[in-house]
């Protein structure tokens, strides 16, 4: 290797983002190298979606994103949209198929989609390095300089795309932040999105002797609700209800859940009083709930009530328990937190980057892409296109 390397865009970051933005300003016939931390590029890529790639969703509007400027958004999404990756992927002969709202999934793999990425890389002349260290990024007077692997490398554009801290298994750091703070961008506070919730309490156990269980609920916060499947684990409450609400949970505040909202309980509760007086509560509950499930809410809830016949049970304490169901209160002790999560809240403060380029206002030549910007999609594919969007903006740019 020659002691000190140029090219007119380098990229940090081989991910999503990464890669997209390298493809696009290589196209446009740029020099690009782009540069990963991890021994595999793409680690993030080839787990998503149960190793499926649910890599895009046929329903992308600004509202599925959570941003502190929520206008930020609106221009990459409509420069380069779904309908543009999926033209994309059709090129490349994958097949794939939808889900339930609108998630797109590949039928074979999520090494397709990566091979699609490193393939259109390649024939358009952008390198991609593995392993490789960065350090000493500074501004000079033609752009950046950096040293990659103890060679000093300088190019006229830089783009960031090194994800955030979520999974760090896979590769996330906080690198990205610490070059926003370096050039003095603002990152707004962080924590894990699209996670796990855990518990400490005697609601831990009931997850743990459900664990397995899966039922469709619509759960909620102040400003925000969701309704979708629910799943109980060992350690607490996942699945893509509990995930999309982490995204609105504040820690140390409650989750109100309806775990029947398809039923009007209460009114279903004293009809089943009338046709089954001699059941008991679990027993009629089961065939909703699940037999263990019932079981454990009756234990934990209403342990007055089960020994006893609905007949013998009044009115007012069945709508009760019609309440209990359709509001059930709890608080959990956190979330799985980064290890699991697949996203980063918060991040890179956007209004230091151009929307429609994603360019730092501060400093020329200097981009922040992908998931290290504050910009989080919802679970479906929203983060996908974010990726792609913005890598599309900036290799436009670049």
């Amino acid at each position: 290797m020659a002691a000190s390397q140029h090219f007119q865009v380098i990229v940090i970051g081989a991910g999503a983002s990464g890669l997209f933005c390298a493809l696009t300003a290589a196209q446009r016939g740029r020099s690009v190298l782009v540069v990963d931390s991890a021994n595999k590029v793409g680690k993030k890529i080839l787990m998503s979606g149960g190793g499926r790639c649910n890599f895009t969703n046929l329903d992308i509007t600004p509202e599925n994103y959570l941003c502190s400027n929520p206008h930020f958004v609106k221009s990459a999404l409509k420069r380069y949209t779904q309908w543009d990756f999926i033209e994309l992927v059709a090129r490349h002969n994958i097949s794939y198929h939808e889900r339930n709202h609108g998630e797109l999934f590949c039928d074979d793999s999520a090494k397709q989609i990566l091979a699609m990425l490193l393939q259109e890389c390649q024939q358009a002349g952008a390198l991609v390095r593995s392993s490789c260290t960065v350090a000493d990024v500074a501004q000079c007077q033609q752009g950046y300089r950096l040293t990659i692997n103890g060679v000093a490398h300088r190019c006229e554009a830089l783009v960031v795309a090194t994800g955030g801290l979520s999974i760090p298994t896979l590769g996330g750091s906080g690198l990205g932040y610490q070059l926003a703070e370096q050039f003095g961008l603002a990152v707004l506070p962080r924590r894990a999105g699209l996670v796990p919730f855990t518990f400490s309490d005697a609601l831990k156990q009931l997850c743990t002797d459900n664990s397995g269980t899966a039922i469709e609920v619509e759960v909620s916060v102040p400003g925000a609700s969701w309704r979708d499947n629910l799943l109980f684990t060992h350690r607490g409450l996942s699945g893509p209800a509990a995930l999309q609400i982490s995204n609105y949970w504040q820690p140390g505040s409650a989750l109100s859940i309806d775990l029947l909202p398809e039923l009007q309980l209460s009114e279903w509760l004293l009809q089943a009083k009338r046709q089954q007086p001699k059941s008991l509560l679990r027993t009629v509950l089961a065939p909703l709930l699940t037999k263990s499930l019932a079981a454990s809410l009756e234990g934990l809830l209403w342990p007055q009530l089960a020994q006893r016949p609905l007949a013998e049970i009044g009115t007012a304490a069945l709508q009760t328990v019609a309440a209990h169901l359709h509001n059930w209160q709890i608080k959990p002790a956190g979330t799985e937190g980064y290890r699991t999560a697949e996203v980063t809240l918060a991040g890179v403060d956007t209004d230091y980057l151009s929307s429609k380029t994603m360019e730092s206002k501060q400093h020329p030549g200097l981009y922040f892409i992908g998931e290290v910007v504050d910009v989080t999609g919802h679970l479906g594919g929203y983060n996908f296109q974010w990726a792609w969007s913005s890598g599309f903006a900036a290799g436009q740019a670049v």
